[in-house]
């Protein structure tokens, strides 16, 4: 058998300027708009926490976003897994002096959540209510929310 050489691989020497002509021609074709998210049109104010050793989750935003202050009487209940709060005259709990909002042991130990644990706050001012989720509804949230994007083509099962 003969030996068999194979020619080097050498890139093609490239005049100054030629490849950002090329990226520039290649991006000139994409589509900027297809990209872009359209303008939200909700008010809920979302905010990622972490649960410390009391139950307190420090994100400000979404409880300056509702308007809670010390004292406010609130009803905390967990619902499918997430826990919901709004403001109640009657309420068991109370907020502290400080802007944060606190799960209750009892809501804590019958929902899961743990110390250090992240959660996703969601804020929904016209309404007056929290939404504290666990990350494993984020997860069922966003795997559905993805598989509309896998059947269909387009977010949310929509046309384009």
């Amino acid at each position: 058998m003969a030996d068999r050489k194979i020619a080097p691989l050498i890139p093609p020497k490239l005049t100054p300027g030629a490849g950002r002509q090329r990226l520039a021609a290649r991006n000139a074709h994409l589509d900027v708009v297809d990209l872009l998210a359209p303008p939200r049109t909700g008010t809920l104010v979302y905010g990622m926490g972490k649960i410390d050793t009391w139950g307190v989750i420090t994100n400000r935003s979404t409880i300056d976003a509702l308007g809670w202050t010390t004292g406010d009487r609130l009803h905390i209940a967990l619902v499918g897994g997430s826990i919901v709060a709004h403001r109640d005259e009657t309420g068991a709990f109370a907020m502290g002096t400080k802007p944060y909002f606190m799960i209750p042991a009892a809501v804590r130990h019958r929902s899961g959540l743990h110390s250090r644990d992240l959660v996703l706050m969601a804020a929904d001012p016209n309404h007056d209510v929290l939404v504290v989720h666990p990350l494993s509804a984020l997860d069922t949230m966003i795997t559905t929310y993805h598989a509309t994007l896998t059947t269909t083509g387009t977010a949310g099962g929509g046309q384009r």
